[in-house]
């Protein structure tokens, strides 16, 4: 699956994602299904198609955040469904947030709703601290991946995450190496895995040491835009070549419409032009390097 994404990065000239993390209020016109579950969750469908629609040419994927769906019951993860399908339908690849993990039994359960029949989906993020027994059944299918998380963007992330083990490495430090060796055996002909890491944008001279460290993982970056991360920081984590990694931004895409800079533009034209914004950004912060 690497491979693919990959290759969809290069065809696009663009190493960024759009997260279809629709909360129901980011609608232009949400008062008008409140309080309609069924109607506000087909009108968060139209909203995702019309985006995935005008972007599809310039973005390689899309990252579809679950927890915005959950939130609308049953209706709203149809609309999850039909927004994974959408995308894909549309030849993007499909990344779907939902920090799945539990003991191996239970893992692969998620492992078959995610990666089977239930959602489309091509990648998924995945939380690694139950440890092996908990990933081994998101692993093994070529025509799928993950992003475990690593160094993670919210600012307390380092309450944990930034702990000093007995060996001398901080708890995120041993946490990439674990991905690092669940990868070894899926490293596709871009030289990377199909287990990749989640790296923050906006911790970027953890990203530096994390590339030293995982030469073959491929980096899901959040914290660009909205979240305070910049161009430069989204890029720390690259390679010498100007790859192995996909910044993804959410609001600050598929709300671009409400910034006075895409003012008078529909949403998905806000949308559209906030995303070569963000390519031209990002390929500026990659030449400056």
């Amino acid at each position: 699956m690497i491979d693919k994404l990959c290759e969809k990065i290069k065809e696009t000239g663009n190493p960024s994602a759009v997260g279809l993390d629709t909360a129901a209020d980011y609608l232009p016109d949400y008062e008008k299904y409140a309080g309609d579950a069924n109607s506000l969750a087909e009108a968060v469908t139209d909203f995702n198609r019309a985006i995935i629609d005008r972007i599809c040419g310039i973005v390689p994927a899309v990252k579809v955040q679950i927890a915005y769906y959950e939130a609308m019951g049953l209706p709203g993860m149809k609309a999850f469904a039909d927004t994974c399908a959408a995308a894909r339908d549309a030849g993007m690849i499909v990344i779907a947030d939902a920090k799945r993990n539990d003991i191996g039994a239970t893992a692969k359960q998620y492992a078959s709703a995610f990666f089977g029949n239930a959602f489309y989906c091509d990648m998924l993020t995945v939380n690694g601290y139950l440890g092996t027994d908990g990933i081994a059944p998101f692993l093994g299918n070529a025509e799928k991946g993950i992003f475990v998380l690593v160094k993670t963007s919210n600012p307390s992330g380092g309450e944990l995450q930034d702990m000093k083990l007995e060996n001398g490495r901080t708890v995120y430090e041993q946490m990439a190496l674990l991905v690092d060796g669940w990868g070894r055996g899926s490293v596709g002909k871009c030289g990377y895995s199909d287990v990749g890491a989640v790296v923050g944008a906006t911790y970027p001279s953890q990203a530096v040491a994390l590339r030293a460290m995982l030469p073959h993982t491929f980096f899901l970056i959040p914290g660009y835009g909205a979240q305070g991360g910049g161009a430069d920081g989204a890029v720390a984590g690259f390679d010498e070549r100007g790859g192995g990694g996909i910044v993804n931004s959410s609001r600050g895409i598929i709300c671009a419409y409400r910034q006075e800079k895409y003012r008078g533009m529909k949403f998905d034209e806000a949308a559209y032009a906030a995303c070569a914004d963000m390519r031209e950004d990002l390929v500026g912060a990659l030449a400056r390097r």
